[in-house]
């Protein structure tokens, strides 16, 4: 059974079964972002983004000063603290919890100096000094897998089993926190969609979600809006991926996951919401 409530920093986030799923807002503030192409690349217009994502009905803003697309170099510390330092300072008092999307130990403390909620790392923590960075704090740590790295992650990437492989990664990566004396009510999970995995291993995990949370206990975060599975799925292109990625995150809600992380913030709401009625009526 997974915990009701997610420690996240100066918030507990409901996560219980039979709620409607948190709603994470992408707020990229990077100028090759596969999605947004650095629309709010600047204080200001991130800004302007995080305000209407709140008017939204945001739960969670997830702040990125690195893209993760297939293929990308690494971006340096003193590039990406430029990048997301002055946006945390600056929705420090927004009223929403705050997650900072990045890899890097020396990242992390310094958000978590700034009261950075929760930390989103694709790797896992598995940098040497990223656990150490995190066990002392309040943080909610989202523990994400990957195969491989941003470079070279969708060339061919192979598993004998996606499911088991991902589910053991992710147990062992939380065995690791547990001891190091990090809570659980602090700990989510996320398979990773898109990172160093095709489009079969993507659909195999999501059918397998409900899975993946009975095993483990814990809260999981889905990630596929916009992603490469859903054009394979739908046959759009990425300016016209919006209905598939909603499509996405509903079935992702099915099968249980208590936090899903979107680009179209307004429209994901209203598709929750929207589900969550429908559940209700048949309860």
């Amino acid at each position: 059974m997974t915990q009701a409530f997610l420690k996240c920093g100066r918030f507990r986030l409901p996560v219980q079964q039979g709620r409607r799923p948190l709603v994470m807002g992408i707020l990229n503030v990077t100028p090759d972002s596969f999605s947004d192409g650095g629309r709010h690349n600047s204080l200001e217009f991130a800004l302007s983004h995080a305000e209407q994502m709140i008017a939204d009905g945001v739960d969670i803003i997830d702040i990125g000063g690195e893209s993760t697309r297939p293929g990308i170099a690494p971006l340096s510390l003193e590039q990406e603290l430029e990048r997301v330092m002055p946006v945390i300072y600056a929705l420090r008092d927004c009223g929403k919890p705050l997650s900072l999307d990045t890899y890097k130990p020396a990242v992390m403390r310094e958000a978590l100096l700034a009261e950075v909620d929760m930390i989103n790392d694709i790797n896992g923590f598995r940098a040497d000094g990223a656990i150490d960075a995190v066990k002392d704090s309040e943080a909610g740590l989202c523990v994400m897998h990957m195969q491989g790295e941003p470079q070279t992650m969708q060339q061919e990437p192979q598993y004998g089993d996606v499911v088991a492989e991902v589910e053991g990664f992710l147990r062992r990566q939380v065995g690791l926190m547990s001891s190091a004396g990090v809570a659980r009510e602090r700990i989510c999970i996320d398979p990773g969609f898109g990172f160093g995995k095709t489009v079969a291993h993507n659909l195999a995990l999501l059918k397998n979600t409900r899975r993946l949370i009975r095993e483990l206990g814990l809260p999981l975060l889905a990630g596929m809006s916009r992603k490469s599975m859903v054009g394979a799925v739908t046959g759009k292109p990425l300016d016209k991926r919006m209905a598939g990625s909603i499509g996405a995150a509903l079935a992702a809600a099915q099968q249980g996951a208590m936090i899903i992380r979107v680009h179209d913030v307004a429209e994901t709401v209203d598709a929750l919401n929207m589900w969550q009625a429908g559940r209700e009526e048949n309860q």
